[in-house]
């Protein structure tokens, strides 16, 4: 995903001297954020196309290098942000560029591996090794599923869905070759966190709240919708 940077000229905001802002909007993830670059001109005289002020404004070049330097300084929040590869915003993006500190989220692997690193402290106390390996091999492959699904090293706490673990059902079941009953126990392990980040307050309820723990079984709408279609198809002949 890209950053697009655009200015805009409102000519129906003009101040008593018939001047406008200019103001700097910053698209990403389809998300907008908008702000002032504290430059006003005449709206004559601004190239929307070009991105420019024009002659006769005053000042021409000194607002055009102001323009640029905030295109730049955004680019660099921008890859800044990209090179930690971790998840961000445009709120992120925005904060960066200002020299503020981001608004951290909360990854889903994050969580899981801070859950995991609690637990291990617990091995010998309250838990056997062998239960810890366990949860870290659930961890393993949410990791390799995240990367294989979305190309991260991570995936947002507060987007999780039930397709979420429809589509890891899937993964295990088509790229690992899993059983149903070892994927059951996997995602029952990976739901433990995601409590603790609730109560932690990281999200606002469990997007998985609606599944049952006893013989969890995730229908994957695209093979449910598949069983319909052949059932239309069959033929039924009358045994009698």
């Amino acid at each position: 995903m890209k950053l697009n940077i655009l200015f805009l000229v409102r000519k129906t905001k003009l101040n008593k001297k018939g001047m406008c802002p200019i103001r700097c909007r910053i698209t990403y993830n389809k998300q907008r954020h908008q702000f002032s670059t504290g430059q006003f001109i005449n709206p004559s005289n601004w190239n929307s196309k070009q991105q420019l002020v024009k002659p006769p404004e005053p000042d021409t070049e000194l607002i055009n290098t102001q323009l640029s330097l905030i295109k730049t300084k955004l680019s660099q929040a921008f890859l800044m942000l990209q090179v930690k590869e971790e998840s961000f915003t445009v709120e992120d993006i925005y904060l960066q560029y200002k020299g503020e500190k981001t608004q951290k989220e909360q990854g889903t692997l994050e969580s899981f591996k801070s859950y995991l690193e609690s637990l291990e402290k617990l091995i010998g106390i309250d838990i056997q090794r062998a239960t810890w390996i366990k949860f870290d091999y659930s961890y393993k492959h949410m990791k390799g599923f995240i990367k294989h699904k979305y190309k991260r090293n991570d995936y947002p706490l507060n987007k999780l869905k039930l397709q979420f673990l429809a589509d890891f059902e899937y993964y295990l079941k088509t790229e690992k070759g899993l059983g149903q009953a070892t994927i059951n126990k996997m995602i029952q392990r990976f739901r433990k966190p995601i409590r603790i980040a609730v109560a932690e307050g990281y999200l606002d309820k469990d997007p998985f709240m609606h599944i049952k723990q006893n013989g969890l079984k995730i229908v994957l709408y695209f093979f449910l919708l598949r069983s319909l279609v052949s059932l239309k198809n069959m033929s039924f002949h009358n045994l009698d």
